[in-house]
Formats: structure tokens, sequence, C-alpha cells
């Protein structure tokens, strides 16, 4: 009976590293060619690695929570067929194959299953309470975060999964249950923003204090994607000089087309915010100041050079449990009203779940930062690496406006914006972020 070693992959994206989130099997269990083997951390996003081999599992090499270079042996699998052998029905010894892939190319390890490639199978229950045994209770990373955010005990938790796992819906109903957070949204009006907080449960008292800590300070370790933020945000601040410019809103009309869209029958299953006005604003403005969606590039001979992109990958930010990312719609530009607000839907929920990937993050051209959604009205954004500009929105108030010579309320919001002056003048940033505030004090201007 041959033995094989699984050594972590570089996952397609110049990784050098990753941690060891969550192992999906324990010593003893068979596994198939493609079975999901374990969860990591890279700098970007998690990635669930499927096996090459199938077998039975021996021995894990590298614990929960470990750092490991690509490279380096992180389980082994005994009687092991490899994916080739399998996708031909037999073992190294020619014996039958525990398992097939179906189709003639071999799977890629960490690149997820081809298309020629059977899906991958569910855990039986037996399967799955080892590995409860093993790491005590089965949730993705995203959901401890969250029920850490929430004072959930993740044990107390009623799981909904398919193979056990306590999925954030779970946790978030206990949450309710519990009393421990409500949703808090402003109904029917132009302003409407929905924000999940944390609050006190109602019995505590309105100035309880803070709950006691075990030592007057914590350590946490950077690294994953935090460690990535920190990296890219550093070399950001000290290579590009940042200038930042910004302009208040009269929004009001932004508004009232928010309010219209969502009654219409064509965004009726579609979430639909100002984000969506803002986004189509960016993508419109980039198109009459080509620059700001320029890249500066450093050559191998010691040159530079200004690269142009006649294209809009527009990254979000979004602020999620495992730290800040930047996903980016590709080819924005081509995208109608209703695909944008599809896309930013899906963007949101994807990173919310924890599921946004390495190419999701990839090639963005420029970013918008909704920092409004915490009540934030302006800020200096550092720009993405790779990009040369971002745009941040504020919070959208009622405020009191001059129109026409009388004071009167309307909604206000706060555009501002970074860019690289290396690439980009004053003069060009400063008419972007004005076609911006003139798209969202008249929306009817994205018809021309």
């Amino acid at each position: 009976m041959s033995t094989q070693t699984f050594h972590l992959p570089d996952v397609g994206e110049g990784l050098t590293e990753a941690e060891i989130v969550q192992w999906r099997v324990a010593p003893g269990d068979a596994v198939a060619v493609n079975d999901v083997l374990v969860e990591i951390e890279t700098a970007k996003s998690l990635v669930e690695l499927p096996s090459p081999f199938a077998g039975t599992v021996g021995e894990l090499l590298a614990p929960e929570g470990e750092t490991v270079t690509v490279g380096a042996p992180i389980i082994t699998i005994a009687g092991a067929a490899s994916a080739r052998d399998a996708a031909a029905g037999r073992s190294e010894h020619g014996e039958p194959a525990t398992t097939s892939v179906e189709g003639e190319g071999a799977v890629l390890v960490g690149y997820g299953t081809g298309a020629g490639a059977t899906s991958r199978r569910k855990r039986p229950a037996e399967r799955t309470e080892t590995v409860r045994a093993s790491v005590g209770v089965v949730a993705k990373p995203p959901v401890r975060k969250l029920a850490r955010d929430l004072g959930v005990t993740l044990a107390d938790v009623s799981p909904s999964g398919p193979a056990g796992e306590v999925t954030r819906d779970d946790v978030v109903r206990h949450a309710e249950q519990a009393s421990v957070f409500r949703n808090i949204a402003t109904p029917d009006a132009p302003a409407e923003r929905e924000r999940t907080i944390a609050v006190a449960p109602a019995s505590a008292p309105a100035a309880s204090a803070p709950p006691a800590v075990a030592g007057r300070e914590e350590a946490i370790p950077v690294k994953g994607v935090r460690k990535a933020t920190a990296s890219g945000m550093v070399r950001s601040a000290y290579t590009a000089p940042h200038v930042s410019v910004w302009t208040d809103v009269d929004a009001t009309r932004t508004m009232e087309l928010v309010k219209r869209l969502k009654a219409s029958p064509d965004f009726a299953d579609i979430k639909v915010s100002p984000l969506l006005i803002m986004a189509r604003a960016v993508i419109w403005a980039v198109r009459r100041t080509p620059m700001v969606g320029a890249a500066w590039v450093d050559k191998e001979d010691g040159s530079a050079e200004i690269r142009v992109r006649n294209y809009v990958n527009l990254g979000i930010a979004a602020a999620t449990p495992r730290g800040l990312l930047v996903p980016n719609i590709k080819d924005a530009q081509d995208l109608s009203m209703r695909e944008l607000a599809r896309a930013l839907e899906k963007l949101t929920l994807t990173a919310r779940e924890g599921r946004t990937t390495p190419a999701d993050q990839q090639g963005g051209t420029i970013t918008i930062t909704n920092i409004g959604v915490f009540g934030m009205d302006a800020g200096t954004p550092i720009i993405n690496p790779g990009e040369s500009g971002i745009v941040a929105m504020g919070t959208i108030r009622q405020k009191p406006w001059v129109v026409d010579g009388e004071v009167r309320p309307r909604f206000v919001t706060t555009v501002s914006g970074s860019f690289d002056h290396r690439v980009i003048d004053g003069d060009g940033m400063s008419r972007f972020i004005a076609d911006i505030a003139s798209i969202l004090e008249e929306p009817a201007l994205l018809l021309d």
C-alpha cells in the first residue's frame, strides 16, 4: 500500500504561505479525488483544497492555526491513487481505483474541480462527527467571527448546514432569539439605510461597565487578509504621492431615483441603494477622464510608464469579518443599470459570506469606498495598490441647502477622492469628482 504526501500548493496568486484554517478530514477518513481536505486562508481569500488522491487519510502534518509555506507537507494519504490513475479507473498497482474522474483532464490541485470532474461528494454522517470531534463546532471562519462579534457561543447554536455546520443565518437567528441584537432601518425615507448592529441585552443597565478582560493588553497576530492589507496600504501610501479633494453634493434627485427604482418591477428582486447611482456616476466620469483609471508601472530597466486602461474594473471596498477586501466588477462599463445592480448585490453577498476569490480582487482600475454606511461624512482614502484613484461616498443626510435663493431641506452627501499625483494632476481629478457630483445632483445626465 503506497502513501502519498500532499504539499501546500500555490493556488494561482503568487502564494508564499497560508494559514491552516480548518481540516475537513480526520485520520482514518476515506477520501476520493476532489474531496475537500482543508480550508486555508491566503493573503487574499479563503480557499478549499481538493484532494489529488483517493485513499485513507493518514496524518495531518500541520495543525489548525499554523501558517505554512508553499511546498510544505500538510497531509498524508495511504493507499493513494492519483487523480490521473483515478481518471483511468486504476490504482498505481493496476487495481481498480476507489473513485473515478470523468473526462480526460486531471484536476490541478488548488484550482477547484475541472469541467469534466465529478462533483465533490458530501461527507457521510459518521465522517462529519469525526471532524466535529477533532475541531469542535463545524463553522467557517467568517461565521465564527460573527458569533464572537455578537457574543454568541457556537456550541449553543443549532446547525442547519448540509454537513452539520453552523451557518451565518444560524448565528443571526440565535442572536435574534436571544435579543442580542436588532435590525435598525429608516422606513420609507429616501435615505433608507439598513444596518445590523450589536446592542446590549434589554436587561442590561443603560450605563453598564464594559465586560472584564483577562489582561490589560491583548496581542492579535497580523496574518492573512490583515497582513496583506497592511502591506498594500503602506506600499501605496509611501510610493504614490496622495492628494485628496472633495465637494458637497445635493443628492436629492439621486434619492428620488433610488426610490423609483425600488418601486420598479424591473428591480423588484434586486437590492437598490445610492451606491448603484454612485457606481454609474464613477463609470461615466472615468470615460470623461480616462487617466483616473490608469496605472503607474515601474519597469525592470528602471524606467516607468503610465498604462491607460480603456475599461473599468470597478472595485468596491468591503468590510468583512476577515478584514478589508476590494473585489471588483469586471468590465463594469458594459453593464446596464440592472446588471450593475445585480453585480453589486452579488459582490456584497459574496464578500460578506467570505467567498471572495483571489480572481475577484485582481485587475481593479478604480475603487469606491462607501464610508456613508458607517455614518461618516467624508474621508481621505488610501489608493488601492495598482490603481491611481479612489472615491469615497459619505453618508446622505437631510441638511439646509440654498435652492434658488431659499433655504430648503435637501439630501446632501460629500464625495471625496484621493489620486496618485504621478498619474493625474489636480485639475483632472477635480473634473472627475465634479463629474460624479453632477450625476448625483442630476442622474438624468446618465441618459446622455
